[in-house]
Protein backbone atom coordinates (compact mmCIF):
# COMPACT_ATOMS: atom_id res chain seq x y z
CA UNK A 1 0.00 0.00 0.00
CA UNK A 2 1.34 3.54 -1.34
CA UNK A 3 2.30 5.77 2.05
CA UNK A 4 0.40 8.87 2.50
CA UNK A 5 2.70 11.96 2.01
CA UNK A 6 2.82 14.74 4.43
CA UNK A 7 1.08 17.21 1.65
CA UNK A 8 -1.81 14.66 1.31
CA UNK A 9 -1.71 14.99 5.20
CA UNK A 10 -1.71 18.50 5.18
CA UNK A 11 -4.44 18.50 3.18
CA UNK A 12 -6.89 15.87 4.66
CA UNK A 13 -6.34 17.92 7.53
CA UNK A 14 -7.28 21.15 5.88
CA UNK A 15 -10.23 19.72 4.07
CA UNK A 16 -11.65 18.25 7.55
CA UNK A 17 -11.05 21.35 9.48
CA UNK A 18 -14.06 23.45 10.64
CA UNK A 19 -13.69 26.53 11.96
CA UNK A 20 -16.80 28.73 13.68
CA UNK A 21 -16.75 32.96 13.18
CA UNK A 22 -18.38 36.01 13.21
CA UNK A 23 -18.54 38.82 11.70
CA UNK A 24 -19.93 42.07 11.86
CA UNK A 25 -22.52 43.32 9.08
CA UNK A 26 -22.47 46.78 7.71
CA UNK A 27 -25.32 48.01 9.92
CA UNK A 28 -23.45 46.89 12.95
CA UNK A 29 -25.32 43.33 13.55
CA UNK A 30 -22.91 40.45 14.52
CA UNK A 31 -23.62 37.58 11.97
CA UNK A 32 -22.45 34.23 12.78
CA UNK A 33 -20.96 31.56 10.10
CA UNK A 34 -18.85 28.31 9.90
CA UNK A 35 -16.55 26.93 7.47
CA UNK A 36 -15.62 23.82 6.08
CA UNK A 37 -11.89 23.38 4.71
CA UNK A 38 -9.19 25.98 5.11
CA UNK A 39 -10.13 29.51 4.06
CA UNK A 40 -7.33 31.55 1.87
CA UNK A 41 -7.15 34.90 0.97
CA UNK A 42 -7.51 36.28 -2.41
CA UNK A 43 -8.96 33.43 -4.33
CA UNK A 44 -11.96 32.80 -5.99
CA UNK A 45 -13.02 29.00 -4.88
CA UNK A 46 -14.67 29.43 -2.27
CA UNK A 47 -18.48 28.53 -2.02
CA UNK A 48 -21.08 30.07 0.41
CA UNK A 49 -24.17 27.99 0.74
CA UNK A 50 -27.13 29.14 2.95
CA UNK A 51 -29.51 27.49 4.67
CA UNK A 52 -33.70 27.64 3.83
CA UNK A 53 -36.02 29.78 6.44
CA UNK A 54 -36.09 27.54 9.77
CA UNK A 55 -33.34 25.48 9.64
CA UNK A 56 -29.68 26.93 10.39
CA UNK A 57 -26.29 26.07 8.89
CA UNK A 58 -25.93 22.47 10.40
CA UNK A 59 -28.26 21.30 7.79
CA UNK A 60 -25.79 21.85 4.90
CA UNK A 61 -22.50 20.69 7.20
CA UNK A 62 -23.17 17.02 5.20
CA UNK A 63 -23.15 18.76 1.63
CA UNK A 64 -20.34 21.10 2.85
CA UNK A 65 -18.35 18.25 3.60
CA UNK A 66 -18.95 16.20 0.19
CA UNK A 67 -17.49 19.69 -1.23
CA UNK A 68 -14.67 20.29 0.69
CA UNK A 69 -11.98 18.87 -0.97
CA UNK A 70 -11.53 20.50 -3.41
CA UNK A 71 -12.97 23.93 -2.43
CA UNK A 72 -13.37 25.60 1.15
CA UNK A 73 -16.95 26.03 1.89
CA UNK A 74 -18.25 28.41 4.58
CA UNK A 75 -21.91 28.15 6.09
CA UNK A 76 -23.24 31.39 7.48
CA UNK A 77 -26.22 31.19 9.62
CA UNK A 78 -28.69 33.63 8.03
CA UNK A 79 -29.95 36.83 10.23
CA UNK A 80 -32.54 35.67 13.05
CA UNK A 81 -31.43 31.75 12.22
CA UNK A 82 -29.10 29.80 14.43
CA UNK A 83 -26.25 31.88 16.09
CA UNK A 84 -27.58 34.92 14.54
CA UNK A 85 -30.09 36.16 16.91
CA UNK A 86 -31.91 39.44 15.59
CA UNK A 87 -34.56 41.07 17.32
CA UNK A 88 -35.39 43.80 15.18
CA UNK A 89 -38.22 43.03 12.85
CA UNK A 90 -37.59 46.00 10.62
CA UNK A 91 -33.73 44.99 9.62
CA UNK A 92 -35.86 41.45 7.68
CA UNK A 93 -35.82 43.08 3.85
CA UNK A 94 -34.36 41.18 1.34
CA UNK A 95 -32.02 44.23 0.22
CA UNK A 96 -30.64 43.92 3.93
CA UNK A 97 -30.13 40.05 3.49
CA UNK A 98 -27.93 40.66 0.07
CA UNK A 99 -26.04 42.93 2.03
CA UNK A 100 -24.87 40.34 4.86
CA UNK A 101 -23.38 38.03 1.98
CA UNK A 102 -21.30 41.07 0.41
CA UNK A 103 -20.30 42.10 4.18
CA UNK A 104 -19.24 38.50 4.23
CA UNK A 105 -17.83 38.45 0.82
CA UNK A 106 -15.49 41.42 2.11
CA UNK A 107 -14.82 40.02 5.83
CA UNK A 108 -13.25 37.26 3.64
CA UNK A 109 -11.27 39.36 1.91
CA UNK A 110 -11.52 37.83 -1.37
CA UNK A 111 -12.68 39.50 -5.00
CA UNK A 112 -15.69 36.42 -5.66
CA UNK A 113 -17.41 33.60 -4.66
CA UNK A 114 -19.47 30.87 -5.74
CA UNK A 115 -23.00 31.39 -3.98
CA UNK A 116 -25.32 28.82 -3.33
CA UNK A 117 -28.53 28.77 -1.11
CA UNK A 118 -31.81 26.48 0.04
CA UNK A 119 -35.28 28.05 -0.71
CA UNK A 120 -34.78 31.26 1.22
CA UNK A 121 -31.04 30.98 0.89
CA UNK A 122 -31.99 30.76 -2.90
CA UNK A 123 -33.85 33.99 -2.87
CA UNK A 124 -30.91 35.55 -1.19
CA UNK A 125 -28.37 34.35 -3.37
CA UNK A 126 -30.83 35.91 -6.74
CA UNK A 127 -31.21 39.12 -5.07
CA UNK A 128 -27.43 39.14 -4.84
CA UNK A 129 -26.94 37.94 -8.15
CA UNK A 130 -28.31 41.26 -9.42
CA UNK A 131 -27.23 43.52 -6.72
CA UNK A 132 -23.49 42.73 -7.04
CA UNK A 133 -23.03 40.23 -9.85
CA UNK A 134 -19.34 40.96 -9.82
CA UNK A 135 -18.71 39.44 -6.64
CA UNK A 136 -19.91 36.27 -7.67
CA UNK A 137 -18.29 33.63 -9.91
CA UNK A 138 -21.88 31.61 -9.82
CA UNK A 139 -24.72 30.39 -8.30
CA UNK A 140 -25.95 27.44 -7.36
CA UNK A 141 -29.75 27.52 -6.76
CA UNK A 142 -31.70 25.07 -4.57
CA UNK A 143 -35.66 24.31 -4.36
CA UNK A 144 -36.33 27.85 -5.52
CA UNK A 145 -38.97 29.82 -3.49
CA UNK A 146 -42.19 30.65 -5.34
CA UNK A 147 -42.46 34.38 -6.71
CA UNK A 148 -46.09 35.14 -5.63
CA UNK A 149 -48.49 36.87 -7.14
CA UNK A 150 -50.64 39.73 -5.31
CA UNK A 151 -52.95 37.40 -4.13
CA UNK A 152 -50.81 34.24 -2.97
CA UNK A 153 -49.04 37.09 -1.35
CA UNK A 154 -51.64 38.06 0.82
CA UNK A 155 -52.11 34.37 2.05
CA UNK A 156 -48.44 34.27 2.35
CA UNK A 157 -48.35 37.14 5.21
CA UNK A 158 -51.26 35.46 6.67
CA UNK A 159 -49.19 32.15 7.15
CA UNK A 160 -46.21 33.95 8.71
CA UNK A 161 -48.45 35.92 10.67
CA UNK A 162 -49.93 33.31 12.31
CA UNK A 163 -46.65 31.18 12.31
CA UNK A 164 -44.83 34.06 14.07
CA UNK A 165 -47.47 34.39 16.67
CA UNK A 166 -47.86 30.54 17.47
CA UNK A 167 -43.85 30.27 17.91
CA UNK A 168 -43.88 32.53 21.09
CA UNK A 169 -47.21 31.45 22.30
CA UNK A 170 -46.45 27.62 21.91
CA UNK A 171 -43.02 27.33 20.89
CA UNK A 172 -41.06 26.58 17.42
CA UNK A 173 -41.99 23.00 17.13
CA UNK A 174 -45.91 23.71 17.42
CA UNK A 175 -45.54 26.49 15.23
CA UNK A 176 -44.19 24.24 12.30
CA UNK A 177 -46.31 21.19 12.74
CA UNK A 178 -48.82 22.78 10.24
CA UNK A 179 -46.99 23.95 7.88
CA UNK A 180 -44.59 20.89 7.44
CA UNK A 181 -46.51 18.51 6.34
CA UNK A 182 -47.08 20.39 2.80
CA UNK A 183 -43.44 20.56 2.79
CA UNK A 184 -40.92 17.98 1.13
CA UNK A 185 -39.55 15.86 3.76
CA UNK A 186 -35.79 16.89 4.21
CA UNK A 187 -37.34 20.28 4.85
CA UNK A 188 -39.40 18.69 8.03
CA UNK A 189 -36.22 17.08 9.15
CA UNK A 190 -33.81 19.82 8.44
CA UNK A 191 -36.21 22.40 10.78
CA UNK A 192 -36.67 19.10 13.57
CA UNK A 193 -32.79 19.62 14.06
CA UNK A 194 -32.43 23.50 14.27
CA UNK A 195 -35.38 23.93 16.86
CA UNK A 196 -33.07 23.16 19.59
CA UNK A 197 -30.24 25.80 18.50
CA UNK A 198 -32.85 28.43 17.82
CA UNK A 199 -33.90 31.51 19.90
CA UNK A 200 -37.78 31.99 19.20
CA UNK A 201 -38.17 35.35 19.73
CA UNK A 202 -35.47 35.49 16.40
CA UNK A 203 -37.46 33.37 14.76
CA UNK A 204 -40.93 34.98 15.15
CA UNK A 205 -39.01 37.81 14.03
CA UNK A 206 -37.51 36.81 11.20
CA UNK A 207 -41.12 36.08 9.83
CA UNK A 208 -41.23 39.76 9.38
CA UNK A 209 -39.44 39.03 5.78
CA UNK A 210 -43.04 38.17 4.46
CA UNK A 211 -43.81 41.87 4.29
CA UNK A 212 -40.92 42.60 1.92
CA UNK A 213 -41.09 41.63 -1.42
CA UNK A 214 -37.80 40.12 -3.58
CA UNK A 215 -39.05 40.19 -6.98
CA UNK A 216 -42.70 40.54 -8.44
CA UNK A 217 -42.06 38.49 -11.29
CA UNK A 218 -39.81 35.57 -12.07
CA UNK A 219 -38.72 37.72 -15.53
CA UNK A 220 -37.25 40.55 -13.19
CA UNK A 221 -34.04 38.25 -13.15
CA UNK A 222 -33.29 37.89 -16.75
CA UNK A 223 -30.50 39.86 -16.87
CA UNK A 224 -28.12 37.23 -14.45
CA UNK A 225 -25.29 36.06 -16.76
CA UNK A 226 -23.31 34.21 -14.12
CA UNK A 227 -23.11 30.96 -14.65
CA UNK A 228 -26.19 29.47 -12.50
CA UNK A 229 -27.25 25.88 -11.50
CA UNK A 230 -30.50 25.37 -10.86
CA UNK A 231 -32.29 22.11 -8.48
CA UNK A 232 -35.77 22.03 -9.03
CA UNK A 233 -37.98 21.91 -5.08
CA UNK A 234 -40.99 19.51 -5.35
CA UNK A 235 -43.73 21.31 -3.79
CA UNK A 236 -45.81 24.36 -3.93
CA UNK A 237 -43.69 26.41 -1.83
CA UNK A 238 -40.94 25.32 -4.06
CA UNK A 239 -42.67 24.34 -7.60
CA UNK A 240 -40.63 23.00 -9.95
CA UNK A 241 -42.05 24.74 -13.05
CA UNK A 242 -40.41 27.72 -11.74
CA UNK A 243 -37.49 26.12 -11.83
CA UNK A 244 -37.49 25.27 -15.51
CA UNK A 245 -39.07 28.60 -16.53
CA UNK A 246 -35.87 30.15 -14.83
CA UNK A 247 -33.47 28.08 -16.89
CA UNK A 248 -35.16 28.91 -20.06
CA UNK A 249 -34.81 32.92 -18.95
CA UNK A 250 -31.39 32.78 -17.94
CA UNK A 251 -28.88 33.33 -20.90
CA UNK A 252 -25.99 30.98 -18.44
CA UNK A 253 -28.19 28.04 -16.54
CA UNK A 254 -28.42 25.00 -16.42
CA UNK A 255 -30.99 22.31 -15.10
CA UNK A 256 -30.09 19.97 -12.79
CA UNK A 257 -31.23 16.43 -13.42
CA UNK A 258 -31.69 15.23 -9.87
CA UNK A 259 -34.00 17.38 -7.94
CA UNK A 260 -35.94 17.14 -4.20
CA UNK A 261 -37.86 14.54 -3.96
CA UNK A 262 -39.82 12.33 -1.00
CA UNK A 263 -37.25 9.65 -1.29
CA UNK A 264 -34.56 12.67 0.26
CA UNK A 265 -35.56 12.53 3.53
CA UNK A 266 -32.31 13.40 5.67
CA UNK A 267 -29.58 15.82 5.81
CA UNK A 268 -27.54 13.01 4.56
CA UNK A 269 -29.64 11.99 1.92
CA UNK A 270 -29.44 15.72 0.82
CA UNK A 271 -25.94 15.89 0.73
CA UNK A 272 -25.38 12.02 -0.99
CA UNK A 273 -27.84 13.11 -3.97
CA UNK A 274 -27.12 16.76 -4.80
CA UNK A 275 -23.10 16.32 -3.98
CA UNK A 276 -22.27 14.71 -7.29
CA UNK A 277 -24.08 17.15 -9.77
CA UNK A 278 -22.65 20.54 -7.42
CA UNK A 279 -19.45 19.02 -7.66
CA UNK A 280 -19.87 18.61 -11.43
CA UNK A 281 -21.18 22.31 -12.21
CA UNK A 282 -18.03 23.42 -9.79
CA UNK A 283 -15.36 22.00 -12.04
CA UNK A 284 -16.97 22.86 -15.14
CA UNK A 285 -17.22 26.67 -14.22
CA UNK A 286 -15.02 28.75 -16.74
CA UNK A 287 -11.97 30.25 -15.24
CA UNK A 288 -13.39 33.97 -16.05
CA UNK A 289 -16.63 35.09 -14.50
CA UNK A 290 -19.80 36.00 -17.46
CA UNK A 291 -21.35 39.21 -16.03
CA UNK A 292 -23.32 40.63 -18.64
CA UNK A 293 -25.46 38.98 -21.84
CA UNK A 294 -23.89 40.06 -25.15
Amino acid sequence: MAKITNMEKRLMRSTNEIRKFCFQSSDGHILYATSVGAIEKDTDSIVVLMHGGGPDHQSLIPLAKALSSKHSVVLPDLRGYGKTVCYDRNSYTWNRYAEDVRDLIDYLQVPSIILGGAGIGATIALKSAITFPERLRALILISIEEIEDDKAKAKEIELLEAFAARVLSYGIGAAWEPILKNLSPVIGDMVKDAIPRSEPASISAAAAIVYDRAFYDYKELKDIAIPTFIIPGNDNRHPAVLAKNLVKLLVNAQLSTTSLSNDIRTIDDFSKSLAPCIKQFINDLPSEKILHKD
